[in-house]
């Protein structure tokens, strides 16, 4: 099988990194979070790469089809032709940088997309609901987030922050910490054609500020005054005033953060006008250089279930609710509702859920042990009266803020979500069954995609390659024909497949899951090498090579399942949007006694129903419980169970 030919490559490699750097020294580096000392992505060998995309794509696409691409693959990867051509460019280009496919990679994915921002792109994290008795509960509740955030921003300020390293079988490997340098000092700035991912270098104390939106005005809090951090009890002070000044003051100005929610292009072209004039820049430039967002939101009026949650955080209930109660251009907006509703939006761009989940997680354990740090006010001195952003909206920018207004409805209106708890077992029981839960988790999103729509699709899985520097994800393409084997056996209506058949073709597709998530997170999968070969030919200004405008490969980049998995240690969960217009978006958690499952899909499409395939979900977990639990076939565990 290719793939276990494949593993065992891995197996092989992994004595030495690709740098060439003995695992010993790496092993002596890890402690200090040196990105140096980590080993540069490598480039997978060409032919491993083609032989796997033909693998994956036989049996998604018709049969005429994949004859076609199996040629137009030959002809590429054949001996001196344009493939290796191609490959010696990006051996060339792996040399000369610290990640080869990183400017690659965070351009087609996000850079260059032009869709809004809320559901299409940024994630979310939804907190436990809270109770709030009063405002005044609401804004303690938002000085000691705040004041948490300060303490996570110090630890990085001074590299305290302890490696992360990779767990399971193989655990103990560093990993790359670059990514946490950008929660509180980026910001992605709109373009007509493709964005700008802004990354500032760290700012000086004195000058450190954040962002208070609250209905739809956007307010300087100075957290560092005379060179002093803010207590908890002088940032409740300074929300205090922000909120009174808001409530006092009978002119609004514009909801002008409902621009940053609307397609690129049109915010781009917003942007353009808003720096005219000489406020408007300097409000953008005190907006895009602070360290966070934090939005006090008003009641948003829906059902507080996990479900009514995820979606008030993702779209803040559009312009009639808190839709402009956002900068979504900031990587972190820290949302607190007086019904309850928190958590945390993020711009996916300069980082991974799992950073942003290690973040959030720090902040509500801080907040747990409430840890007041108070610096007296004689310290500090006088506080500066928090003061408002600006803006003077032309009617041309009056007449954006409308359609943004009303394109955002669209969305909102649009948006299919389901969020349930599945009860009955979590990742310990298939634990007991010798099974990756990642791994079984995914065969069962295959089997649960083929009962609704009777066919498997391009699934996108995104693996870390967080081991490499400045290493973001791969592609884990689940919809394997080891997948469509079991799930074709556990369709058929004529019960003519064993128990025992089924229970081996279970163990064929958790195996070749396992393994191709092994590659994937080693550098080996196939959809970055695929990516930097058509950006080198594009880069070299050569006509782009036919096995990239082929039907097949344009399937293969349709991902109609986009999926992650992203567990919590708090009891918090991550959920986003689908990336297809006819796909589903599913995020889950799976924990010891349950799995959580974030489900998300369009209404305007014909083809998906978030709550059909949550029905599946359910439906298939529990027939492959019953499987496992009434099969006498005893069937050799995976060589590798990842966690």
């Amino acid at each position: 099988m290719l793939l276990n030919k494949l593993l065992d490559l891995v197996k092989r490699q992994q004595a030495t990194n690709y740098s060439g750097m003995p695992v010993l020294e790496l092993e002596q580096h890890k402690d200090h979070g040196d990105n140096n000392a980590l080993p540069k992505l490598p480039v997978p060998p060409l032919q491993q790469t083609l032989d796997m995309y033909l693998r994956c794509m036989e049996h998604l696409v018709p049969k005429e089809g994949y004859r076609r691409t199996k040629a137009l693959v030959e002809k590429f990867g054949a001996p001196g032709g344009l493939g290796e051509f191609l490959q010696s460019k990006l051996l060339e280009r792996q040399a000369q940088t610290d990640n080869w496919v990183y400017d690659y990679w965070l351009e087609d994915m996000y850079l260059n997309n032009r869709l809004a921002l809320p559901v299409n792109s940024s994630p979310v994290l939804v907190f436990p609901k809270q109770t709030f008795g009063t405002s005044n509960d609401v804004l303690r509740f938002a000085a000691q987030l705040i004041s948490g955030i300060l303490e996570y921003k110090a630890l990085l300020d001074e590299q305290a922050l302890p490696v992360d390293c990779t767990q399971g079988q193989l655990a103990g490997t560093p990993l790359c910490m670059q990514q946490y340098y950008r929660l509180f000092c980026s910001c992605r700035l709109p373009g007509l054609e493709r964005d700008v991912l802004i990354v500032q270098q760290s700012i000086l104390p004195q000058t450190q500020h954040l962002i208070v939106a609250c209905k739809n005005q956007f307010f300087v809090l100075d957290v560092v005054v005379n060179s002093q951090r803010l207590s908890e009890t002088e940032l409740l002070t300074q929300l205090e005033k922000i909120v009174k000044r808001v409530e006092s003051e009978e002119e609004r100005l514009p909801p002008i953060g409902l621009v940053t929610s609307d397609s690129r292009a049109e915010w781009a072209w917003v942007r353009t006008m808003l720096i005219k004039d000489a406020t408007n820049r300097h409000s953008l430039e005190v907006m895009e250089r602070s360290l966070c967002v934090v939005c006090l939101d008003e009641p948003c009026g829906v059902e507080l279930t996990e479900t009514g949650r995820a979606m008030q955080m993702l779209h803040g209930g559009g312009c009639c609710a808190n839709g402009g109660n956002r900068w979504y251009d900031k990587p972190m907006q820290f949302v607190i509702g007086m019904d309850g509703v928190c958590g945390v939006v993020c711009e996916h761009s300069p980082f991974e859920g799992i950073v942003v989940v290690q973040c959030a997680e720090y902040l509500l354990r801080y907040m747990k042990r409430s840890p007041s740090k108070p610096v007296s006010a004689a310290s500090v001195g006088e506080l500066p009266t928090p003061w408002r952003l600006h803006w003077k909206c032309s009617p041309e920018i009056q007449g954006a803020l409308a359609s943004c207004a009303e394109r955002l409805q669209r969305l909102v209106r649009n948006l299919d979500m389901n969020v349930f708890k599945f009860r009955v077992y979590g990742k310990e029981f298939i634990k007991k069954q010798k099974m990756s839960p990642d791994a079984y988790i995914q065969v069962t999103l295959q089997l649960a995609y083929y009962r609704c729509h009777g066919q498997l699709v391009s699934t996108y899985e995104s693996a870390s390659i967080r081991r490499f520097r400045e290493g973001r994800v791969d592609n884990v393409r689940s919809a394997t024909a080891e997948a469509l084997a079991f799930v074709k056996a556990m369709t058929d209506r004529k019960s003519s497949v064993s128990d025992s058949e089924k229970m081996k073709r279970l163990w064929d597709a958790v195996n070749v899951q396992t393994n191709y998530t092994l590659l994937a997170i080693t550098g080996m999968a196939i959809d970055n090498h695929l990516l930097g070969l058509r950006r080198m030919a594009q880069e070299l200004g050569m006509e782009q090579p036919e096995v990239f405008t082929d039907d097949t490969y344009i399937t293969s980049n349709h991902f109609l399942l986009s999926t992650s998995q992203v567990p919590t240690n708090e009891d918090i969960f991550c959920c986003y949007g689908p990336v297809a217009p006819d796909g589903y978006g599913i995020c889950y958690n799976p924990q010891v006694d349950h799995i959580l499952f974030c489900v998300s899909s369009f209404r305007d499409s014909e083809e998906t129903c978030s709550a059909a395939l949550a029905k599946a979900l359910e439906d298939s977990l529990l027939d492959m419980q019953d499987l496992c639990l009434r099969s006498s076939t005893v069937a050799q565990p995976p060589e590798l169970s990842l966690q």
